[in-house]
């Protein structure tokens, strides 16, 4: 609908049933309406337009500088006299989006020359972290790559059993330690052992923690550095897992996260359970990290690359009866 650009080739691009989850993606990124479908029918595109536009952009959780950004655009392009009726301004808007987005929408890429690939996974309690891994591990199995876990989340209570569950749904081996156990010591012996099993990729889960515990976030860059001690470049993706209907709070996540450990890649969870989807693009504009990942549900299926034109369509798009 909006813009058009080539299909990524980059490993780990396609999913199984890729054009199905494209299609969950349209249809549940913004379920009940859309942010301007009952906005633009019929409307001449004067100030006022432009105004009520900019507040649907705000508390769809855009934030101020994407938002700005955005009307900025808008409205250069009214004044050229560039946008001659509403359609013409979905259309901009929608480019506009996808300027944001588009640099963003970069697939997890994993290098083979790097054995195993560690990724380590962070975020906050009930961002759905643990669930992320054991859908990414599924993804990766159907790729034909050999996976291990590391079930570093040694205080919460099941946390184990959980990722354990999941290890064994995607039949994969799993490296855990008693409750309570060194996180950095559960990771550094998996690490260990998935390079002397030959494993392709290792997923460490952490423990979950909020942004502003500082002593726990440390304790995240300890990782890091026991586990370079095996490999000076590991771990070689640091994935942050964000609640989309958190809106502002996962920007302030995403600062801090970023800060402490590095981020190199995002997933986003929650789309199909917020209006304030918005957030990826506040997330884009502010720092520019790679959206690997998005989850539409609670099925394995409903999780899948980030993909900018179906995000964005789903955006602006009526949501079809069915998911009303």
């Amino acid at each position: 609908m909006f813009g058009s650009r080539a299909r990524s080739t980059a490993a780990g691009a396609a999913s199984p049933g890729g054009g199905g989850f494209l299609a969950r993606l349209r249809a549940r990124v913004n379920r009940g309406t859309s942010w301007v479908a009952d906005l633009l029918p019929g409307r001449r595109i004067d100030d006022a337009l432009l105004e009520e536009l900019e507040t649907r952009l705000l508390a769809a959780d855009v934030g101020i500088e994407a938002t700005t950004e955005i009307l900025a655009r808008l409205h250069r392009a009214v004044e050229r006299r560039e946008l001659a009726d509403a359609s013409a301004l979905l259309r901009a808007l929608g480019d506009a989006l996808l300027a944001i987005l588009a640099p963003v929408e970069r697939p997890l890429v994993i290098d083979p020359a790097r054995r195993p690939f560690v990724i380590l996974v962070v975020g906050v309690n009930g961002s759905g972290k643990t669930t992320t891994i054991g859908k990414l591990a599924r993804r990766l199995r159907a790729e034909g790559r050999t996976v291990m876990l590391a079930a570093g989340d040694t205080f919460r209570a099941a946390a184990v059993e959980q990722l354990g569950a999941w290890a064994e749904r995607s039949d994969v081996p799993m490296i855990s330690q008693e409750p309570g156990a060194d996180p950095a010591a559960v990771v550094f012996d998996a690490l260990q052992s998935a390079r002397a099993r030959g494993i392709d990729v290792l997923i460490a889960d952490t423990a979950g923690r909020l942004h502003t515990q500082a002593h726990l976030m440390e304790e995240l860059a300890k990782i890091a550095r026991v586990l370079r001690r095996l490999d000076p470049d590991a771990p070689h993706e640091v994935l942050l897992v964000l609640d989309a209907g958190l809106g502002q709070n996962a920007l302030r996540q995403a600062e801090q996260f970023q800060r402490i450990i590095g981020v190199t890649g995002l997933t986003l969870t929650k789309l199909d359970g917020t209006a304030k989807g918005g957030v990826l693009v506040a997330i884009a504009r502010r720092f520019g990290l790679p959206i690997r990942f998005v989850g539409v549900g609670e099925q394995a299926e409903d999780f899948g690359v980030f993909d900018a034109h179906a995000y964005v369509d789903g955006l602006l798009r009526p949501a079809p009866e069915e998911s009303r």
